[in-house]
């Protein structure tokens, strides 16, 4: 399993009139993290299109326990939890501090760019991935 650690400032214009983080603002969060997790395998979605691959969500699952506020520091932990195969999964736990806000999870699909269909993951990222599943 890879887990990376992305650190994210919450931006007034990302809370409600509650002042709370507007719960759709959550997957934009999930986004950066699952974007720098691939960064740290050496992996950017730059390079994935440039492959001509996609990786549209398929499916988002959250659960909320806590609201983070205006100018609180969350770290979102992003876990890949299985090797990927057509779909790439990613799990997420929101963290201020020593509270947990949320979880989540996303599957992903990798698609060819020119025929909109799926797959294989590529070969270099499982590649990348090996070491951190027996």
């Amino acid at each position: 399993m890879f887990c990376k650690e992305t650190i994210i400032r919450v931006r007034y214009a990302e809370t409600d009139r509650m002042g709370y983080v507007y719960y759709g603002n959550y997957a934009t969060y999930f986004e950066v993290g699952r974007v720098e997790t691939l960064r740290a395998l050496g992996i950017t979605y730059k390079s994935l299109e440039d492959e001509g691959i996609m990786l549209p969500v398929l499916e988002l699952q959250t659960k909320y326990f806590l609201p983070a506020h205006y100018d609180d520091e969350l770290i979102i932990k992003t876990t890949i939890p299985v090797m990927p195969s057509v779909r790439i999964k990613f799990e997420y736990e929101t963290w201020r501090g020593d509270q947990q806000l949320n979880s989540a999870w996303t599957e992903l699909v990798f698609v060819n760019r020119q025929t909109g269909k799926p797959v294989k993951c590529p070969d270099h990222i499982t590649d990348s991935l090996k070491k951190y599943f027996p």
